[in-house]
C-alpha cells in the first residue's frame, strides 16, 4: 500500500475511550489460545443470515425480551414514557410505528428480567478493571483477551485504544474479525494484537453478497495484505454451512486462495498458520425471537454439515497444505 497512511487513533482523543459493548465473556476457550476473556463490540457492517450474534447488527442498545421470563405484569408497558411497548397474546411487543428512545426504563423496572437492554458505553478503565479480574488464568494457560462483535474494525478508535491499552499491560491480543474495513485501519490493528482470527465465508463475490449483504473483495484483499506483511499470526475461520459454502467447488477455491497467501520477501516472520471449520448451528434463532425480528426470513436452506463433509473439506484443504482443525 503507498500514500499517508491515516492514524486512525488520533483522529479523537479518546484518552479514557467510551466503547459500546453488549457482552463480556469470561473463561473462553474457542476465542483464541487459551482461557480467555472476550468482549463483544456492537455494531456489524454484515448481515450474516447465520449470524448467531445479531443482537451484535446495530451500533445502539437494543431493548431484548426472554418470553419464559415474562409474568405478564405489564410494568414495563406502564413505565415506558412513550408507550412503546403493549402486552399481547405472544406476550410483550413492541407498539408499531412508535419509537423506542432507549431510556432503559421497562429493563429498570422489569422484576423478573425479561427485558432487558443490550449494549453499554463502558470507560476504558472500567473495562480493564473487568479484564484483570481473570489476569491469573489467562496467563498460567496462555491465553489473553479477545475484541470481537459484531465488528471491533467498525469502532477504529476504540479497538485501537483498547489494543494499546491491553499491550501496555501485557496481555495476549487476539481480534476477531471480518476484515470488511479500511485497508490502512486493518495494518493498523494488525501492528497492535498478536493473532488475527479472520472469518472466510465463501469465494464467490456475488454468493458472498447474496448471504451477507457485501462482497468480499475488499476482506480477501485485506487478508492477503495482512498474511503478506508477516506482522501478525492469522488464524482463517470458515462457517461451514450445507447450501451455503461446504460444497466442493467452494472449499477447493478457498483451499487455493489461502494456500496461496505468502509472507513477502523481508516482510515479518509470522503469517497463517491455521485454519479452522467451524459447523453450522441455529442459535441465532432464539436470539431473533428475543430481538423481535426473523431469523432466515427468506427461508433459505441451510444445515449442519455431516462428518463426512467436515473430514472431505478438512482433506481438501490439507491437500494444499493448509493445517486446518475442526472446531475452536
Amino acid at each position: 500500500m503507498s500514500g499517508r497512511i491515516r492514524n486512525f487513533a488520533g483522529e479523537k482523543d479518546k484518552t479514557n475511550c467510551d466503547v459500546t459493548i453488549f457482552d463480556i465473556k469470561r473463561y473462553a476457550v474457542n476465542d483464541g489460545p487459551g482461557v480467555r476473556t472476550t468482549l463483544f463490540f456492537k455494531g456489524c457492517p454484515l448481515r450474516c443470515v447465520w449470524c448467531h450474534n445479531p443482537e451484535s447488527w446495530t451500533a445502539q442498545p437494543q431493548r431484548i425480551y426472554k418470553k419464559s421470563k415474562c409474568i405478564g405484569c405489564q410494568t414495563c408497558v406502564n413505565a415506558c414514557p412513550q408507550g412503546a411497548l403493549e402486552l399481547t397474546p405472544e406476550g410483550i411487543r413492541p407498539v408499531e410505528g412508535v419509537e423506542c428512545l432507549l431510556c432503559g426504563r421497562c429493563a429498570e423496572e422489569c422484576p423478573t428480567m425479561a427485558l432487558e437492554l443490550c449494549g453499554r458505553e463502558w470507560t476504558m478503565d472500567a473495562l480493564m478493571a473487568e479484564v484483570e479480574k481473570e489476569r491469573d488464568i489467562m496467563e498460567q494457560s496462555g491465553g489473553g483477551v479477545t475484541l470481537c462483535g459484531g465488528e471491533p474494525l467498525a469502532h477504529p478508535q476504540d479497538a485501537l485504544a483498547l489494543l494499546k491499552e491491553l499491550g501496555k499491560r501485557g496481555f495476549h491480543r487476539t481480534v476477531d474479525t471480518t476484515l470488511y474495513a479500511n485497508p490502512e485501519l486493518v495494518m493498523q490493528v494488525a501492528d497492535e494484537c498478536e493473532l488475527m482470527m479472520v472469518d472466510v465465508k465463501l469465494m464467490d463475490s456475488e454468493q458472498h453478497k447474496r448471504w451477507t449483504g457485501v462482497g468480499n473483495e475488499r476482506i480477501l484483499q485485506n487478508l492477503s495484505n495482512v498474511v503478506e506483511s508477516g506482522i501478525v499470526d492469522v488464524w482463517a475461520r470458515i462457517p461451514l454451512i450445507e447450501g451455503v459454502n461446504a460444497d466442493e467447488a467452494n472449499i477447493e477455491a478457498t483451499a487455493r486462495f489461502l494456500s496461496s497467501l505468502r509472507t513477502e520477501p523481508g516482510g515479518g516472520t509470522k503469517g497463517l498458520t491455521q485454519v479452522n471449520l467451524l459447523p453450522y448451528h441455529d442459535v441465532g434463532k432464539d436470539k431473533h425471537r428475543r430481538l423481535w425480528s426473523s431469523y432466515n426470513p427468506q427461508h433459505w436452506p441451510m444445515g449442519t454439515p455431516s462428518d463426512e463433509t467436515l473430514e472431505r473439506c478438512k482433506r481438501q484443504l490439507e491437500a494444499q497444505g493448509l493445517h486446518v482443525i475442526i472446531g475452536g
